[in-house]
């Protein structure tokens, strides 16, 4: 999963960015409203923790332009304590949630996953299923049957986005702008790598799943019974 927080306090942002990511969330921060829009149009974040006291675009700003471009990525606002009416304005404009400042990790995690199980993306205890393999998120451990391996990061990131893609083809394009970020300069041959690295973990598990190329087109797991 892929959070983007839009927060012009930059310590407050580094916080949150070291709280996500080891929660093993991949994590983007800018740190004012016109920034956020643009990466929010990507499209490639699962959820936007949104400032609304911002520069140069505030945070309801940004949401509204969000939604008339019909973008519905899950959106928490952050704003100041006991201000009611910016709660109010942000969940008419669309938000999903608010959180008050200040806040515990906690809850805030909470917050989350409870806006990802809205969106649909997640299920109970972090575990993605597809044919035999099951791929826990939280822990990034791979299981087919009883037999279980770890996964790094990116590994976890690149099999999660291919279950959630639902034997869709998916891009080296998209997968470098899901894992990296779409101003990353990582290359085709990243993707590659992991791909490689993935293949040789399904196979060591023993598993009947697949991750098939589809030659100039890009990749789709196969195997689902």
């Amino acid at each position: 999963m892929r959070i983007l927080i839009v927060e012009d306090e930059i310590h407050l942002a580094e916080a949150l960015s070291q709280i996500l990511k080891k929660q093993h969330y991949s994590v983007d921060a800018v740190h004012d409203g016109r920034s956020g829009l643009d990466y929010a149009l990507s499209g490639i974040y699962d959820l936007l923790l949104l400032d609304i006291m911002m520069p140069e675009m505030d945070g309801i700003s940004v949401l509204r332009a969000l939604r008339k471009e019909g973008v519905s990525t899950p959106v928490i606002m952050l704003t100041a304590k006991g201000e009611i009416t910016d709660m109010v304005t942000g969940l008419d404009q669309g938000a999903d949630d608010y959180i008050a400042k200040p806040f515990s990790s906690e809850e805030l995690l909470a917050r989350i996953r409870a806006a990802l199980r809205r969106k649909g993306e997640v299920i109970p205890d972090d575990t993605l299923k597809f044919g035999d393999v099951e791929l826990n998120t939280a822990s990034l451990r791979l299981a087919v049957g009883g037999k279980e391996i770890k996964l790094n990061l990116k590994e976890c990131g690149l099999l999660e986005l291919l279950i959630l893609r639902k034997q869709a083809v998916t891009s080296k394009e998209q997968i470098i702008e899901k894992l990296w970020g779409f101003d990353s300069e990582a290359e085709h041959n990243n993707v590659e790598v992991y791909i490689s690295f993935l293949r040789k973990k399904l196979t060591f598990l023993g598993s009947q799943v697949r991750i098939s190329t589809i030659r100039g087109v890009g990749y789709v797991l196969e195997g689902a019974s």
